[in-house]
């Protein structure tokens, strides 16, 4: 017994334990304890304040109990902060409410308010703030500044500007610390030309006000602003520019590719010696990655100096928007090796170059490591799993990782609906988003393209147009050029063709390249050659170098017998330097990637894999296969049909069923859209070998068994 009061810093310092065992069990514990001082007892609170242990704090709230200081203010806000910092703001509001009026000043209840608006809790802050004032007790600067951070959480402008009156009212408006808080609680509510306002109307101003400036218009995306007001407070205060100011800056010349600033800006911090900076050599590898100069960005990265899970993440980050996923993979385990714990953001990250490169292996050793660190509960990684599991062609493992998410917010749930989009699984993506709604989840904008894509697949004209409806009746949400592409592609593939271009023509948006791409895509199918042709020359030009339009004019041409009209398309191609990107389509086998290219005899076993084709052309003509030569647009006469039999995904499929085990899904992948052709021969050798077959396409996934596609021919 003895020896653990010895060990409890905190007892000592209260000399609580008793000089005897007969002392302790006959004497009541009052009589026992040695009188402590206000300021003892205050010291006692801010040490307990850094060590943030929660017996401590309760043994220091029984002895101010006890020697019957517990009603002075200065102790009561310590101990209400004590608590907070414990993680038991529960227990401090409690005290608050149990304490007498009279020890409760402003500084109590701006402690409490303080410590609501560091836990997310704002609407009861806001609460507390009235309160205070009803009871009258005026608020000081530090109270405006601390309900102004509740103010600006809640998102809600009226908030901010109600605040602002009474600021004015109390006489804080040319407080410069208050003037900061309004300024970042109008750019937290999207109230930029307020903000610029207070900005404007400052007696005084310093780092903080211009920082307050620069961060608010790069987190509003109005980076070309944050750099005038860098380029202001430089002109004005060079000396003083910090970490913020230049980490803020570059972050505006990543989003904006001002690559040229940047490199000033990587200038001047060299020059202020605050290369050093963890902060600041972050945002320059964040620079240099997304402007395109990732090789710069690995220089800087092996410059000596520290570098923390950040640092790491943004290069991994760096491999992925300079599409190195292998190399963002390999830094992930680098980062392990050198013993630096991963976050969230390097799972989530990680997850998505495994997604990229549908390398499903890769991504289960990245799931055995989040489950070893506990991360499994981060909704941000379980979101990101269920994306990797989907996009390498596994949604039974997408669905089991959305089932274990115990708090489940609207991106897990867009995770698994998106999922199930992509796989074709429209019942079930409108059933998720039934279950959602009913959980009280609000969509948000991904979560209605998907819902949106799903009807249309499915042909649910009506249904899809009371999804897009609600949009703005119900969760006054503003359709953007997504969602009217998906509109446009749900009534076309429904072979209402003049009912979709009049829809695009009424639209308040101007039509971008993939509402006129979707409406190309169904001139195609349904054969309308004339309203293809004039869609076709609207992105010939609005995005003048993409192949795919005009191959898909050529087709249509080819399919109704108008060679010279697609020949003359072939010609424009060439005019215009644009070629068409080879087709390839890769499978893995034994953690081993293999690609395949049209006709491609480059493999080992090139012959066992043309004998496979042979025999599964046999057998699929048993089962009344005919050849879709309309798809063999660079072939004529007999070669046609023998042209389609060599194409990449199916070489990669008698690669597949030769080397894979009896049984095992066979996963396919294309850089391009999967032909019609190669889609039935999938159908056919799927219900012939009794195999799941999953190709993933540049568009979706189409998931083969026992006959039949997930899309239901509905592509």
């Amino acid at each position: 017994m003895r020896a653990s009061f010895h060990s409890n810093p905190i007892l000592l310092q209260l000399k609580l334990y008793p000089k005897s065992k007969s002392q302790f069990l006959h004497k009541p514990y009052h009589q026992t304890s040695v009188p402590v001082s206000p300021a003892h007892l205050n010291n006692l609170l801010t040490t307990a304040s850094h060590t943030q242990n929660l017996k401590h704090a309760t043994q220091i709230h029984a002895q101010l109990i006890t020697s019957g200081r517990a009603s002075l203010p200065f102790l009561l806000n310590n101990l209400i902060n004590l608590y907070a910092k414990c993680g038991r703001l529960t227990h401090g509001l409690l005290l608050f409410s149990t304490a007498d009026d009279d020890s409760k000043t402003v500084v109590t209840w701006t402690s409490i308010i303080t410590r609501l608006s560091h836990h997310h809790r704002p609407i009861e802050a806001l609460t507390f703030f009235n309160n205070m004032r009803r009871i009258g007790l005026y608020p000081n600067q530090f109270t405006f500044s601390a309900v102004l951070t509740s103010c600006a959480a809640t998102g809600t402008a009226v908030h901010s500007g109600q605040m602002h009156s009474l600021i004015s009212k109390h006489g804080f408006d040319a407080d410069l610390f208050v003037g900061c808080a309004l300024m970042a609680a109008y750019f937290r509510c999207c109230e930029v030309s307020y903000a610029r306002k207070m900005f404007n109307e400052m007696p005084e101003r310093n780092l903080v006000s211009w920082n307050c400036m620069i961060v608010g218009y790069l987190q509003n995306g109005v980076y070309d602003r944050a750099i005038g007001v860098f380029k202001e407070v430089f002109a004005e205060e060079c000396a003083n520019l910090d970490e913020v100011s230049f980490s803020s800056v570059l972050s505006a010349c990543a989003s904006m590719g001002e690559l040229d600033f940047g490199k000033q800006v990587h200038g001047v911090i060299i020059k202020h010696g605050l290369m050093h900076l963890g902060y600041v050599k972050n945002s320059l590898l964040d620079m240099y990655g997304k402007c395109g100069l990732f090789e710069d960005a690995v220089k800087l990265f092996h410059i000596k100096g520290e570098r923390d899970v950040v640092t790491w993440n943004i290069m991994i980050m760096g491999c992925i928007q300079n599409d190195k996923f292998e190399g963002a993979c390999e830094l992930f385990w680098v980062i392990r090796n050198e013993g630096i714990a991963p976050d969230e953001a390097s799972f989530s990250t990680v997850l998505h170059a495994c997604a990229s490169l549908a390398a499903l292996n890769r991504g289960v050793l990245i799931h055995d490591q989040v489950i070893k660190t506990g991360f499994l509960r981060n909704t941000s990684v379980a979101s990101s799993l269920i994306t990797m599991y989907a996009k390498c062609g596994s949604l039974v493992d997408a669905s089991l990782v959305f089932e274990e998410i115990e708090y489940r917010n609207v991106v897990c749930w867009t995770s698994i609906i998106t999922a199930c989009q992509q796989h074709g699984c429209a019942n079930q993506v409108i059933e998720l988003f039934e279950d959602m709604l009913v959980e009280g989840i609000s969509p948000d904008y991904i979560t209605f393209v998907s819902v949106l894509s799903a009807c249309g697949h499915t042909g649910r004209v009506e249904q899809g147009f009371a999804y897009f409806n609600s949009m703005t009746n119900v969760h006054g949400m503003n359709p953007g050029p997504e969602h009217y592409a998906c509109m446009v592609d749900l009534l076309a593939r429904a072979g209402r063709l003049d009912e979709a271009k009049r829809f695009v023509e009424s639209m308040p948006i101007g039509p971008d390249v993939s509402i006129w791409g979707a409406l190309l895509g169904a001139c195609r199918n349904y054969g309308d050659l004339e309203m293809g042709r004039e869609v076709a020359e609207k992105l010939f030009e609005m995005e003048p170098d993409n192949p795919g339009n005009y191959v898909l004019l050529s087709n249509m041409y080819m399919r109704d017998g108008m060679l010279k009209e697609a020949n003359e398309v072939r010609r424009l191609m060439g005019i215009n330097g644009v070629r068409k990107e080879p087709g390839c389509s890769w499978i893995d086998v034994k953690n081993t990637t293999f690609v395949f290219t049209s006709h491609d005899r480059s493999h080992s076993k090139a012959e066992e894999i043309y004998a496979m084709l042979g025999k599964l052309k046999e057998l699929v003509k048993k089962k009344g296969y005919v050849a879709e030569t309309q798809f063999a647009v660079n072939s004529v006469g007999e070669y046609k049909e023998r042209s389609l039999w060599y194409h990449s995904e199916k070489l990669a499929l008698a690669f597949g069923l030769l080397t894979l085990p009896v049984g095992m899904p066979i996963r396919i992948k294309k850089n391009l859209r999967t032909c019609g052709d190669c889609h039935v021969i999938m159908k056919f050798a799927s219900e012939i070998f009794c195999r799941e077959i999953i190709v993933r396409d540049i568009n979706r996934f189409h998931r083969f068994t026992n006959g039949l596609c997930s899309c239901r021919d509905y592509w």
